[in-house]
């Protein structure tokens, strides 16, 4: 992966764009700004990019990305952060974006938790749903196992060989890492409230069929306690629906029960929000307020689909109409990369 530093928190900068949200949409929108001289500053509030593809499913694949017929979240990161490497962005990682203003000049400051201030022409909104947060089992004590034993999400696959693992829940997360860890695990068993799921019809067919052939278990409870000690569990307690309880010895319980998106200060942007998602135009995928873009899954627009190929399409047409605030009274030439000495000097590849 290409190396990525985060800038000093707690100074003072000043760039042509500041883009909120370093997932796929946020890092090619720096290569498409790029092509047009504009510097970028990312925030985001994860201590390294990718967005979710990064930190929920980096090693899952990815089928619907055009020209890669099948890529991992995390080597999509890595290819996008290579090909964006000639315009040099600067990242402030591991800090939420805590308030905007607009300057009398019509620039915007955006200050963060950290007491960075990044000041621009333009800002574009590329957070995904925003800030995300698992959703958590209603049980007491869970912080003790966190992230040693108890695990929300799977960032390398290699941790959990030759575990005995138990993951909880009835949706396509779930489904599809007992799908990918059954071969490399000691045990695998799924444990879901009831014998019906969410899951792609495939997912859910691929389990029953290695439930049939012993190869694993599929217990029909609802996850009550955990039994362990130093952050290590030994154990599981599940509660069938006639209220007996028994146990599932484990060391390691994955919970798949969704996440929580939280727009947090972004809502506070003085944007006109519909249901947590924040109206464009279809031309410049502007916002309501003049000079703020939403770019990706975070914008909504008739006919929307929350494709990451989507989100590229718009990061496109913002970064055309990006140039004309940071840019005033210069001409823009739309150029092609095929066929532009300047931009392939641009990319290095002249």
């Amino acid at each position: 992966m290409s190396a990525v530093t985060s800038a000093k928190a707690g100074e003072a900068y000043e760039t042509d764009v500041i883009i909120v949200g370093a997932g796929p949409v946020g890092l090619f929108a720096v290569f498409e700004l790029g092509l047009l001289d504009l510097k970028a500053h990312i925030v985001d509030v994860l201590d390294r990019p990718g967005g979710q593809c990064a930190e929920l499913y980096p090693e899952k694949p990815i089928y619907d990305i055009p020209g890669l017929p099948v890529v991992s979240g995390q080597e999509l990161t890595d290819r996008l952060l290579e090909q964006i490497k000639p315009f040099a962005p600067t990242f402030h990682l591991a800090q939420m974006a805590e308030s905007l203003e607009r300057l009398d000049d019509k620039r915007f400051r955006l200050k963060t938790e950290l007491g960075t201030t990044i000041t621009a022409p333009v800002l574009v909104i590329a957070a995904g749903g925003g800030s995300f947060v698992p959703r958590k089992p209603k049980i007491d004590g869970l912080e003790a196992y966190e992230n040693q034993s108890l695990f929300y999400a799977v960032r390398q696959m290699e941790r959990f060989r030759g575990r005995d693992i138990v993951i909880a829940g009835g949706g396509d997360s779930a489904l599809d890492w007992v799908l990918n860890l059954q071969p490399i695990a000691k045990s695998m068993t799924l444990l879901h409230r009831r014998d019906d799921f969410r899951a792609a019809p495939h997912s859910v067919a691929k389990m029953r069929a290695l439930v049939a052939e012993g190869k694993m278990k599929l217990e029909i409870s609802d996850l009550k306690e955990l039994k362990g000690e130093g952050g290590q569990l030994s154990a599981v307690v599940c509660e069938r629906k006639d209220k007996s309880r028994y146990e599932i010895p484990c060391d390691t319980l994955l919970a798949f029960y969704g996440l929580t998106m939280k727009l947090g200060p972004i809502a506070d942007f003085g944007l006109n929000l519909h249901e947590n998602l924040i109206p464009v135009d279809t031309e410049k995928f502007e916002t309501s307020e003049p000079g703020i873009f939403a770019i990706g899954d975070i914008n909504t627009y008739p006919g929307k689909l929350k494709l990451i190929l989507c989100g590229f399409h718009e990061a496109a047409l913002m970064s055309q109409a990006a140039f004309k605030i940071a840019r005033p009274g210069e001409r823009l030439v739309f150029l092609y990369t095929t066929s532009s000495t300047d931009l392939q000097k641009k990319l290095g590849v002249a």
